[in-house]
């Protein structure tokens, strides 16, 4: 089902503070004095967006369009408000192939409407690009090394990874996100399945199913199809809400489960 035949809603939170009680050693005491809350939050979130040739102008102001206009909505705002420290951090990747990945907005803490209209306005105003090739393997690698950096403590880490193609250079896809899981971070996916059903090195039928075999991964990972250029703003937002809130995915907007398909060769295009 398509997602704009889905009305995604937040219903309820149920947050569950877990209390720990530390040693009175003289390491323990080390430990707790080092602890930072100001570099705790919710969710540390890679937003890595594809700019490779096969993505036009018009795709990718819609695409620009449709992060600004989620980050900032009431939507957003209130998944992050009901998280259990309230802030998370957020920065945002633009991706082609080896080499090519360029940190647009850097991290930073959103906390309310004021943060994330500063973070959305980098966005905004950053020029468009366009570069060659798809490394879906480099992008991953890249968000995880920008992530290990991030000076931020998350509850959880995600990576939430957007394109219009496979894998077509920089070593195997798998391998690069086993390595992000191993990290204890979870990757999403955004497929966008914009170029109809014809197979070629910019694109392939069913992206779904090569990003459910072969790119996301990690605890409550789940991607959320894109098949039109309309349905691009609802599609982020809604997977914005679901990433910052930890929810679970809901049927309407999950694919069917691999075991009742034949499984996509994931190397196929490397």
């Amino acid at each position: 089902m398509r997602l704009y035949e889905t009305k995604a809603r937040l219903t309820a939170a149920t947050i569950a503070v877990v209390m720990m009680s530390f040693l009175s050693t003289p390491v323990g005491a080390t430990e707790f004095a080092s602890y930072d809350p100001a570099s705790e939050v919710d969710v540390e979130l890679v937003l890595a967006v594809d700019i490779s040739q096969s993505m036009d102008e018009e795709e990718q102001q819609v695409q620009r369009r449709g992060y600004v206009e989620a980050i900032t909505s009431s939507e957003v705002m209130e998944a992050i408000r009901i998280g259990p420290t309230g802030r998370i951090a957020v920065t945002y990747i633009e991706w082609g192939g080896i080499g090519e990945q360029y940190v647009v907005a850097d991290w930073q803490v959103i906390d309310g409407p004021e943060t994330a209209m500063s973070f959305a306005s980098k966005i905004a105003e950053s020029p468009l690009r366009q570069v060659q090739r798809t490394s879906i393997a480099a992008a991953l690698s890249f968000s995880v090394a920008h992530m290990n950096k991030s000076g931020f403590s998350g509850l959880r880490r995600v990576i939430d990874i957007s394109g219009d193609g496979p894998n077509n250079q920089g070593g195997q896809v798998t391998a690069a996100r086993d390595d992000v899981i191993a990290h204890g971070v979870t990757i999403n996916g955004l497929p966008l399945m914009l170029k109809g059903t014809g197979n070629g090195w910019y694109h392939m039928p069913n992206l779904d199913h090569y990003y459910e075999d072969c790119v996301i991964g990690g605890p409550g990972s789940f991607m959320v199809p894109v098949y039109s250029t309309a349905e691009f703003g609802m599609a982020i937002k809604t997977k914005l809400v679901m990433e910052i809130a930890g929810l679970i995915p809901r049927d309407e907007i999950s694919i069917y489960p691999a075991a009742t398909r034949k499984p996509i060769a994931c190397n196929l295009f490397n």
